[in-house]
């Protein structure tokens, strides 16, 4: 094809539509995050705030001090990850898998965990207010531990903390 200067304006306009089009379209059209691959990483005080990572895997990796508030993380592999002190408030947590990983003073506040697989995870100190623990799978001795401090109910869910740890 010859670019003469019409054709140079066909592109011109095209292409303008094109990216009008693109950040024009509403955020529940954009396309969902791809899910990213942090196993093994040394990401102390990293900054993923308000991002959509669903999917992703940070296996053994180190996330000291980490921000991840107001973020997606639904299916999220934590296997055995440091979240020691790492901030989780606002997150969806749902179906993410956290077993063996160190949540030691994290906050969790109004966090949901609904159908997270959480075995052997430990919580010494975690900030747990209006976290949502329906259906998560807990060691007996964590889930006292966190009955222990659970208070709140959890604004996205509506669900009460302590009932979704089964506290008595």
């Amino acid at each position: 094809m010859i670019f003469t200067k019409s054709n140079w304006i066909k592109v011109s306009i095209l292409s303008l539509l094109f990216w009008g089009i693109v950040y024009i379209l509403p955020s529940n059209l954009t396309p969902q995050a791809l899910a990213l691959d942090y196993d093994k990483e040394i990401l102390i005080e990293a900054d993923f705030s308000n991002r959509d990572l669903t999917d992703s895997s940070f296996t053994k990796a180190n996330l000291r001090d980490s921000n991840f508030s107001n973020s997606n993380l639904q299916g999220v592999r934590f296997f055995a990850t440091n979240l020691e002190s790492a901030n989780l408030r606002n997150t969806n947590l749902r179906y993410a898998t956290l077993d063996s990983a160190r949540l030691v003073k994290a906050d969790l506040t109004n966090a949901v965990l609904e159908g997270a697989f959480a075995s052997n995870a430990r919580f010494d100190g975690a900030i747990i207010d209006g976290a949502d623990f329906t259906d998560v799978l807990l060691r007996r001795d964590e889930q006292e531990k966190l009955c222990q401090l659970a208070k709140g109910t959890n604004p996205t869910t509506g669900r009460n903390t302590r009932d979704t740890l089964y506290c008595s």
